[in-house]
């Protein structure tokens, strides 16, 4: 009986303490625009007691009773303080001003507190957009992926592509999300640029281990990727037009204060500039007789529309959408088609191809506050990734007798993959120690590997004979369900805990798979400026991407697991030292990543675009992967950028009965680097003009080759490229032997700033850069050839050598934008 009475004591002291405290909350916002902010501080210097806004710009601070120094701060903002005397619950807005002396050095705690060394979570790093949009890019185009590129951990499959390889995994291991939304093809031609226009992004954040709970469904990395909502006060918008691309983005309020949109929009137009060049030039080449024309482009259209029915209850819409085509157009003829008849013929074909691909995504999400301690968002979207080739070839003969045949073929290829998705989150602070978030998610996935459409329509002995056919791989459905919940529980000044645990059940083709996800991540806070933490986290993959490519292709597939193909798993430790040395923010990391299930192909087999039989084709095995990251980032100041090193080694290992690849050895996974250094850099001089450069260095690709020839025969000293299979072997020491050489490169960009006195808010700029400045080589692929060779006493042999594939030579660009 008295442990029962001390027992209901204590809660009941407990409860009086919680009463005692009180909450304040509300929205951080642009003050000119209306923006939300994402990841501002609110903070108490009484108490030392802070938080973070999220992603939707609410924020919660749990406080005593009395005197309270707020401080609201944000990089690039004015800080804003308010004292007060709290009583009760309390709902505080505040607009941040943007500051005008941005470019001097300030202490901004937003960040620290929830990435850097005063928060739990490691192994992620946020880039400012106005970094992004200074670092110097390919053909002038400005890019969210290769600017992640740049940071540690993180590699590019090949030169100029926008893959991204984190920490030893493959391309289809990363979740990129755009407003929450999982999106399957995010890279325009085929892999060198993405699909996320730098106009249309408000804040982007990398996580590379360390998955808060509420992230699934990819091994290697989460790319989280939010919007502009749109300016709620006044219209703005800005046109740009460079090299390859044109670009637009405009904003404003449809009713002031409520409701507000943001479009944005960007196209490549050398088709339009080569299709008149093409036919051109095909009508004086044949005379008239036969036209042709043909051409590439891509765009991207992003729209988002959020209306405030009350300080409690929020909605947005977005939408995404964005394709690449390439199209060709060719009409011929010709006269006495036979000439060896007597009778003329005439003969004409008109051909069309097209083949495009690309995603659609639409999102509708709801934010509701319950109460100051409870925050929830609701959303259902909708994603589709959709690929289509098409031909179709129509032929026309006449003959002096009146004759007349026509012909024609058509056939359609169409893949592709589509999720309808509802996802609830929850954020609950009942108490300054603990940080809850916790929800539900449920994905239905709609594969589709591949169907081929044929139709003719021909002539034989006189009679037209038509065929239609339809084959290929059937749909293949499944569902995706997952519950997670995380803490992230200060346990005393110096000690803070995140811990999670996530739950995913997958079912497809009546086949039930299911994972236990625990993830947690310890600080220890040394001094104020320096911490040391650690985190494990386990994921799990049910989705693999099927490529016979090391770039990026729209025949690639995604597919399901299977009754014989297991999910993906990996778990990932991690220990770092964080530490503040002034505007520096210096961190090292050391990991190791353990894979299971992971496939590769078998030797010899290759992926040609059906996914038919795709798994006799694949072996399954393990992984792992471990490395030391070191960076060093300033995000304020007139200098800005970052230094990042990575050492890492990536390794495969297939042993398994049936699943034997290299005699069952560990070997280099493809894209293995030993070193990656990355050095960006950005200046401004003044309002009126800034420079930025990037450097970059790393070890070079793997890749398999025969590095030797067995000859039981000769070489032809006429042709050696004529090859006897017969009596000339290669020799393939093992999988990926071959490493390449090393890449490096160095970019640079500049821009000149002009501001209107008359008309205030417009700006114009020109951007010059120069990609790879100092013309290096860098070896994009190599292959074998044969070379002749003097030899001593006279005559010539000929040595077997591997030559080298350079893609990007120096190249300038330019660019105009105008910003009203």
């Amino acid at each position: 009986m008295k442990k029962l009475l001390t027992f209901i004591l204590l809660a009941l002291s407990a409860q009086i303490a919680i009463a005692q405290k009180v909450t304040v909350s509300g929205y951080l916002n642009d003050a000119q625009s209306g923006e939300c902010l994402i990841g501002a501080a609110a903070y108490d210097s009484l108490s030392s007691r802070g938080g973070v806004s999220n992603n939707y710009g609410y924020y919660t601070l749990t406080l005593k009773q009395g005197p309270a120094e707020l401080t609201f701060s944000y990089i690039g903002y004015d800080e804003q303080r308010v004292a007060l005397n709290l009583r009760k619950d309390t709902i505080i807005n505040v607009r941040l001003v943007p500051s005008r002396n941005f470019l001097q050095e300030s202490v901004v705690t937003a960040s620290h507190c929830k990435l850097g060394v005063n928060g739990s979570q490691m192994s992620a790093i946020e880039v400012p957009v106005r970094q992004i949009k200074m670092v110097p890019a390919l053909m002038g185009e400005v890019d969210v992926i290769k600017a992640l590129q740049l940071l540690p951990g993180v590699q590019s499959g090949s030169e100029g592509s926008a893959g991204l390889y984190v920490r030893g995994g493959g391309p289809d291991e990363n979740l990129l999300l755009i407003d929450g939304v999982p999106l399957y093809g995010v890279n325009h031609l085929f892999g060198f640029f993405s699909v996320f226009n730098a106009d249309a992004v408000k804040n982007v954040t990398l996580y590379k281990g360390s998955f808060p709970a509420r992230f699934g469904s990819r091994l290697s990395s989460v790319v989280d990727v939010r919007t502009n909502d749109g300016n709620e006060n006044k219209y703005h918008g800005s046109a740009s037009i460079g090299l390859i691309s044109a670009k637009f983005n405009f904003e404003g309020p449809i009713a002031k204060g409520k409701t507000t949109f943001n479009i944005s929009g960007r196209r490549t137009y050398v088709d339009l500039l080569t299709a008149p060049l093409i036919s051109l030039y095909t009508r004086i080449e044949e005379k008239g007789k036969n036209s042709a024309t043909g051409g590439y482009f891509f765009y991207d259209f992003n729209a988002k529309v959020t209306h405030k029915f009350s300080n409690s209850d929020r909605m947005s819409l977005s939408f995404y959408t964005g394709k690449d085509k390439v199209y060709l157009k060719e009409n011929s003829y010709t006269d006495n088609y036979e000439s060896s008849s007597p009778t003329k013929t005439q003969y004409s074909e008109d051909m069309n191809v097209s083949w495009n691909w690309g995603n659609t995504v639409a999102a509708l999400s709801w934010n509701h506050v319950f109460s100051p301690k409870l925050f929830a968002n609701t959303s259902v979207s909708y994603t589709l990734y959709n690929h289509i080739l098409g031909a179709d070839v129509k032929q026309f003969v006449w003959t002096t007798k009146d004759d007349k045949v026509n012909m024609e073929e058509k056939m359609k290829y169409s893949s592709g993959i589509s999720d309808v998705a509802a996802n609830t989150e929850f954020e609950y602070k009942p108490v300054p120690q603990h940080d809850i978030k916790f929800g539900v998610q449920y994905v239905n996935h709609a594969f589709r590997p591949g169907v081929s459409a044929y139709y003719s329509l021909g002539a034989e002995s006189g009679a037209k004979v038509q065929q239609d056919t339809t084959f290929g791989n059937r749909n293949i459905y499944s569902n995706e369900l997952a519950l997670y919940a995380e803490d992230d529980w200060e346990i005393a000044d110096f000690l803070k805990l995140n811990a999670g645990v996530r739950y995913s059940l997958y079912n497809v083709s009546g086949k039930s798979y299911n994972s236990f996800e625990p993830r947690v991540s310890l600080r220890v806070l040394v001094t104020e400026k320096l911490s040391i933490k650690a985190s494990y986290a386990e994921m799990s993959q049910y989705t693999h991407l099927l490529s016979s490519s090391s770039i990026s292709l729209p025949t690639d597939l995604w597919v399901p697991v299977t009754q014989d193909i297991k999910p993906m798993r990996s778990n990932q430790t991690a220990l770092g030292v964080f530490y503040e040395l002034g505007p520096l923010d210096l961190s090292v990391e050391g990991y190791y990543k353990g894979l299971d299930n992971v496939i590769e192909y078998r030797d010899g087999a290759s992926f040609l675009g059906s996914a038919s039989d795709w798994e006799s084709k694949v072996c399954v095995g393990r992984g792992w992967a471990y490395g030391v990251e070191f960076m060093a980032q300033k995000k304020i100041g007139n200098t800005s950028g970052w230094i990042a090193y990575t050492w890492s080694k990536s390794m495969r290992q297939f042993n398994r009965e049936g699943n034997i690849i290299d005699f069952g050895n560990p070997f280099y996974a493809k894209y293995d680097r030993r070193h990656d250094l990355s050095v960006t850099v950005a200046h401004t001089f003044n309002r009126r003009f800034d420079l930025s450069g990037t450097f970059v260095y790393s070890s070079g690709n793997c890749g398999t080759l025969a590095l030797q020839n067995y000859s039981r025969g000769s070489i032809s000293q006429s042709n050696p490229f004529e090859f006897d299979d017969v009596n000339n072997t290669g020799y393939i020491s093992g999988r990926n032997n071959y490493r390449l050489p090393a890449y490096n490169r160095m970019d640079v960009g500049f821009n000149h700033h002009r501001y209107f006195r008359r008309h205030p808010g417009w700006e114009s700029v020109w951007s010059f850069g120069v990609y790879n400045l100092y013309d290096r080589q860098n070896p994009f692929a190599v292959y074998d050839s044969y070379e002749e060779e003097p030899v001593s006493g006279g005559g010539t042999k000929y040595v077997h050598v591997l030559k080298q594939v350079s893609l990007f030579p120096l190249m300038p660009s330019v660019s105009y934008t105008f910003k009203f």
